[in-house]
């Protein structure tokens, strides 16, 4: 597996969906197997693919909305290659 880069264009795979759970009280992932509770870090980047947006893009909107937190870059692309290996995401 190529490592992500920001030029790709992340996008989740079919069956898979996002969304608000409020007995959860988080954002969940769910597919056809089960679900995934996410932190807020992990929704927050989820909640920016759409399968047009470059990672690029998404690093940039979220270095906007939290301009203090160093590496974010590089926690992006790493949440974003796990989140690949774990087949919640095609990459293009």
């Amino acid at each position: 597996m190529n490592p992500v880069v920001r030029d790709n264009t992340p996008v989740l795979r079919p069956g898979f969906r996002l969304q608000w759970e409020p007995v959860q009280n988080s954002h969940v992932l769910l597919y056809p197997e089960g679900m995934v509770k996410l932190n807020e870090s992990a929704a927050e980047v989820l909640l920016l693919v759409d399968g047009k947006r470059p990672v690029a893009d998404i690093i940039d909107t979220l270095t906007d909305k939290f301009p203090n937190v160093p590496g974010l870059d590089e926690d992006v692309l790493a949440f974003i290659e796990v989140a690949h290996a774990q087949h919640w995401l095609h990459i293009r």
